[in-house]
């Protein structure tokens, strides 16, 4: 088990969770065994253990910077791309026409989960790589495939992804990057992209970037993006004017890389497209949808690394008495560990509440996203993809702002060291704060969710949820001591339908500002239902493996306990939620009368 994160909670959620092993048993993943995913598990842990963690500080304190018109990264990032590619985590969830592994999401998601723990600012590396070779693969001609998959999977090319531009932030409707049609089909390529991720680096022999741009003479809006591969540099090895212009110093992540590029500057900076005209964007939420799940990831990652790093602390730190039932301390008592006080437990467990539980709703997701991979019924294809179409949202959402929250009950267990740059936790800390940002912010998510999600299909996509949870409520309504939990899980299900139907008279009337104005608020109360059906089927298998001698029953015991917890602290905490919502108080629409003053 790595220092850093507690890899028999990564593989019991996989494996005994969710029971990823049935994904085997199909003929797309049926190449593979338990035996040998799980041999594919411990070599990235032991990759992570000796290649990333023990430089994870290290490159917070020496961040990545721009110097002589170029980014300087660490070089343990070259060993990254090289070694990691050689580990098969670029190609790992590739078919094998491809040349890919064909290993399902799910179990990728828990390699690159070990490798987030250990130190964040790798994968995205990597990370970016794969989803920029999935859009190439799907949509690109046999050309682009020749030119770039075999450098891509290898780590010898590096990929990005470049929306974002200075005047339209997270508005892709206003973008202004254009692409000119040259006469042997390329297209010359004008603008600037900001918060490139991995967007320049020194340790891959080129960086192809997958960009979204306007055709000239394309409609507006979104309907008029185009997507396109504009390598760093162009076959014959010289410059494709894509230069670096500057790196944004950030307060988190410091490792990984955030660039400004312009594009066409001298005027010969040559693009392909990727598919067809002005289907940039459709095609590009493809990999953005696996990012935000990877988003997800992450921020779990770091807030059960968080978590491994304050409990430790808190099995080493002695600090004050215990209080005695006459509630007083006795002088006479050597200290004791501050593991033993009652309010750093209820931190710890709530640490261990969120993070865990964010893990398993990342892993759910990945786990549908393998199932449609896995059927070959159309009709069982349409039902997960209606599930994962909702859960990304909230897959991507509650582990970042959740997560930050987690990560800071771990630095208030260090009280004053937590603040202390020689303790890691305030390092979590910032890194973590980013993921709530990353691949549209938590209101964007939020509006999805609510505004596009949930009433898609005539709602279809919540009835499945609905009744995926109502199986697992049937099961725990048949071990002692559960029945409790499941009818307050199934209260919260009922007080969705209560806010969907309340909200429901707003839209009907096409007032869709006050449907959409706590949007985020309902972001926090479905997933929190969500991740609490998570913990109620945690708590349901560690009950049935209990004496299997698989695990301990101590780890067994824990996960029970902290269902528990998660129950009564954190579910009970949204009923103000459903409030809220209902108020007719509309305070933060906007009226003649400005108020934020």
């Amino acid at each position: 088990m790595a220092t850093f994160i507690n890899t028999d909670t990564l593989k019991f959620q996989l494996f005994d969770v969710l029971n990823a092993e049935q994904l085997l048993e199909s003929e797309y993943f049926g190449d593979h065994d338990k035996e040998g995913l799980g041999m594919f598990l411990d070599s990235i842990t032991d990759f992570s253990e000796k290649e990333l963690f023990p430089y994870f500080q290290e490159m917070d304190e020496n961040p990545a910077h721009f110097k002589n018109g170029k980014i300087i990264t660490h070089p343990q990032v070259a060993k990254m791309f090289s070694e990691a590619a050689d580990l098969g985590v670029i190609a790992a969830t590739l078919s094998n026409d491809h040349g890919g592994l064909q290993i399902p999401l799910s179990v990728h998601t828990v390699a690159t989960a070990i490798m987030d723990a250990a130190n964040n600012s790798m994968p995205g590396y990597a990370g970016l790589t794969l989803g920029s070779l999935e859009l190439i693969l799907e949509f690109g001609s046999d050309d682009l495939i020749q030119k770039y998959a075999e450098h891509m999977m290898t780590g010898q090319y590096a990929g990005t992804m470049c929306l974002t531009e200075p005047q339209a932030g997270s508005s892709l409707s206003d973008i202004t990057t254009s692409a000119t049609p040259q006469e042997d089909g390329t297209y010359l390529i004008k603008g600037q992209k900001i918060f490139i991720s991995g967007g320049d680096h020194e340790h891959t022999e080129n960086v192809i970037h997958l960009l979204l741009a306007r055709i000239d003479g394309a409609p507006a809006g979104t309907k008029g993006i185009s997507l396109f591969t504009v390598p760093k540099f162009s076959p014959d090895g010289s410059s494709n004017d894509v230069i670096t212009a500057g790196e944004f110093l950030k307060m988190g992540q410091k490792g990984y890389c955030t660039t400004h590029l312009i594009f066409g500057e001298k005027d010969h900076c040559v693009g392909e497209l990727v598919g067809e005209t002005n289907q940039g964007l459709k095609q590009m939420f493809k990999m953005m949808n696996g990012a935000r799940i990877a988003v997800g990831r992450g921020a779990a990652a770091i807030a059960m690394a968080a978590y491994e790093a304050s409990l430790k602390y808190a099995n080493e730190r002695s600090q004050g008495r215990k209080v005695t039932d006459t509630g007083k301390k006795d002088p006479s008592q050597e200290q004791t560990l501050i593991i033993n006080h009652p309010d750093v437990r209820r931190l710890m467990l709530r640490q261990k509440a969120i993070s865990e539980g964010a893990m398993s709703l990342v892993l759910q997701s990945a786990y549908y996203h393998d199932r449609i991979t896995a059927s070959n019924d159309p009709e069982e294809k349409k039902k997960y993809h209606l599930l994962l179409e909702l859960l990304t949202p909230m897959a991507k959402t509650y582990p970042s702002e959740k997560g930050i929250d987690a990560v800071s009950d771990g630095l208030q267990v260090l009280g004053g060291y937590g603040f202390c740059s020689e303790y890691i936790l305030q390092q979590y800390y910032r890194d973590i704060r980013i993921f709530t940002l990353y691949e549209g912010t938590t209101g964007i998510q939020s509006i999805d969710l609510l505004g596009r999600k949930m009433t898609m299909n005539e709602g279809k996509a919540p009835q499945l949820l609905a009744q995926e949870i109502s199986k697992t409520l049937s099961v725990a309504r048949k071990i002692d001591d559960f029945a409790p939990y499941a009818d307050q899980l199934g209260r919260r299900l009922k007080d969705i339908v209560d806010i969907m139907e309340y909200l429901g008279q707003f839209s009907s009337k096409g007032k869709f500002n006050t449907y959409l104005a706590d949007a985020s608020l309902f972001m926090e109360y479905f997933s929190t239902v969500v991740v609490a059906w998570q913990w109620l089927k945690m708590g349901i298998k560690a009950t049935e493996m209990k004496g299997s001698g698989v695990y301990s029953d101590e780890f067994l015991e824990s996960k029970i306990h902290t269902m528990k917890f998660f129950f009564h602290y954190e579910v009970k905490a949204t009923a103000g939620l459903k409030d809220i919502i209902m108020d007719p108080a509309m305070l933060t629409l906007k009226t003649e009368k400005e108020v934020i003053i």
